[in-house]
């Protein structure tokens, strides 16, 4: 087992940038949104905790990439920003998140609290839950686990129709398995940014 933490020049590297346009932007930050930021870069902050490897197989030891600063991220030429006329995010539910009716509808109002919080400034609202077969999304089961799969990129197909004209991106949620393709297990989550950004997960 290998724990990853991250020094506080490493966590101000990849969060502040030098950009002058954004620094004017940190300088008009109330004291409360400073004492967060200042927070941010503490190594002991509960913000960004250590990083626990448990095997060989974890995502960060079996798919090794090259770290982005904060820099490389904002000045990406494909990088997706809202607009005035393209800024509010959209959540649409596909089949039961619960055991209940009740219990799904909480885990969304949580996740729309999360994402408003998150990406601060963008409005989040909920498209009306569908059920998997609403979708005519090609689905199998899997051999190895026996569980109900969906294929991810027919969903993202089935969200790029459901996109608003105000949206920024839509985001599908389902507790149900997803492929991307025959050949593969599974898979946590899929996104397109060629289409506009609109992102499956799991």
């Amino acid at each position: 087992m290998q724990i990853l933490r991250h020094s506080e020049q490493t966590l101000k590297t990849a969060l502040i940038s030098k950009n002058p346009v954004l620094v004017s932007q940190y300088e008009k930050f109330e004291a409360g949104e400073q004492r967060l930021m200042n927070e941010a870069f503490q190594p002991t902050s509960d913000l960004f905790g250590p990083i626990t490897l448990h095997s060989q197989s974890d995502w960060i030891t079996s798919h090794p990439e090259a770290p982005q600063d904060f820099e490389q991220f904002y000045s990406d030429p494909y990088r997706n920003t809202p607009s005035a006329e393209k800024r509010s995010i959209y959540i649409q539910s596909i089949g039961a998140l619960g055991n209940t009716r009740i219990i799904s509808e909480e885990y969304i109002k949580w996740l729309k609290g999360y994402c408003e919080a998150f990406f601060y400034g963008l409005t989040v609202k909920l498209l009306e839950p569908v059920s998997v077969s609403a979708t005519r999304c090609s689905f199998r089961i899997n051999d190895n686990t026996q569980n109900l799969q969906i294929h991810a990129g027919h969903i993202l197909k089935f969200l790029k129709k459901k996109k608003p004209e105000d949206a920024f991106c839509v985001v599908g949620i389902t507790m149900i398995d997803l492929y991307p393709r025959d050949s593969w297990n599974f898979v946590f989550g899929q996104a397109s940014l060629t289409d506009g950004p609109r992102e499956v997960d799991r």
